[in-house]
């Protein structure tokens, strides 16, 4: 386990010997927002950081204070994403970020969502929490592939990282229930969209060995996702934070490890802790079958949504 000061080190060492290109999906709050700040400030500005959210005064209070790069190349942007856990706002914003960008070294997706609701499906026919942090990811991911390969086709670091919920999701997955369509409550949505990526994660080395694809877990992180939840949430937030300070940690802190992570990691699959712990394989590596069903359901879904979409004029 890495202490915090080895961390910030390690991050302090990065010096590519090419101009970046860093998308931080979520990036306008929470770990997304402290993750872009902290890669901002140890590339000393000198990067093409790309802001993905859907507030775009926070974005651009975000990038005011980035350092002034010194690189003619540098540049520091915002594209809209309203609301992550639709698709078609997905494949707008990586229509943008296609037409946009030479190449992507690192794609990090952190957009966050909590509810205590059952099943809340969005107009495209899917659960807004597995949209937003599994089906969203899935086709970020997806549609900036070639941007990935054209990093690593130069030699450059080509990392995809989704920070969620490594290690603590679940060992299994039902098949037969796949976007828990069925017992939603009973079907431990919380630790269904973890199991979700990690089978993600591992299908994506899969088929590209030669880019990296990680999952973190951030933790107990101090920030407003728990108020934005419910009203009382909003009420109660102050006192629980307070109550739990001690086991929690600060959106900056947790961004170190985060940054860790996708600086230190290998081509392939790889899961960090909250401490910066490579915690190895997901037990559901093996699960070929079950990887196979869900990455052919996830390709339908997601198309299925946008079919849905069409017709519907929306």
């Amino acid at each position: 386990m890495p202490s915090l000061a080895v961390v910030r080190a390690a991050n302090a060492a990065f010096s590519p010997s090419y101009l970046p290109v860093a998308v931080f999906v979520g990036g306008t709050a929470g770990i997304g927002r402290a993750t872009a700040q902290a890669f901002a400030r140890y590339t000393k500005g000198n990067a093409h950081i790309v802001i993905v959210g859907r507030n775009k005064a926070a974005a651009q209070s975000l990038i005011a204070s980035f350092p002034k790069p010194t690189a003619p190349e540098a540049k520091h942007e915002f594209v809209v994403c309203e609301d992550a856990a639709l698709m078609r706002n997905v494949r707008a914003a990586t229509s943008t970020l296609l037409a946009r960008l030479p190449k992507i070294n690192f794609l990090v997706l952190s957009a966050g969502f909590m509810s205590f609701k059952g099943r809340d499906e969005t107009d495209e026919g899917i659960d807004r929490r597995l949209g937003l942090h599994y089906y969203a990811r899935w086709k970020f991911i997806y549609d900036l592939l070639p941007l990935l390969r054209k990093a690593r086709e130069a030699g450059e670091d080509a990392k995809a990282l989704s920070v969620l919920g490594a290690g603590v999701g679940g060992t299994v997955i039902d098949v037969n229930n796949l976007g828990l369509k069925k017992n939603y409550l009973r079907s431990n949505p919380g630790g269904t969209g973890p199991a979700y990526t990690d089978l993600m994660m591992q299908s994506y080395a899969e088929q590209n060995p030669d880019l990296s694809f990680i999952h973190t877990f951030p933790g107990a992180v101090r920030s407003e996702l728990l108020a934005r939840s419910h009203w009382t949430m909003r009420v109660l937030n102050p006192v629980l934070l307070g109550l739990f300070y001690p086991l929690t940690v600060s959106p900056e802190d947790c961004a170190e490890y985060t940054l860790y992570a996708l600086l230190q990691a290998r081509p392939g699959v790889s899961r960090y802790n909250n401490k910066g712990d490579d915690i190895g394989r997901s037990p559901l590596s093996d699960a070929t079958d079950a990887r196979k069903r869900l990455w052919e359901h996830t390709k339908e879904e997601v198309e299925g949504a946008l079919v849905k979409q069409g017709a519907t004029g929306a």
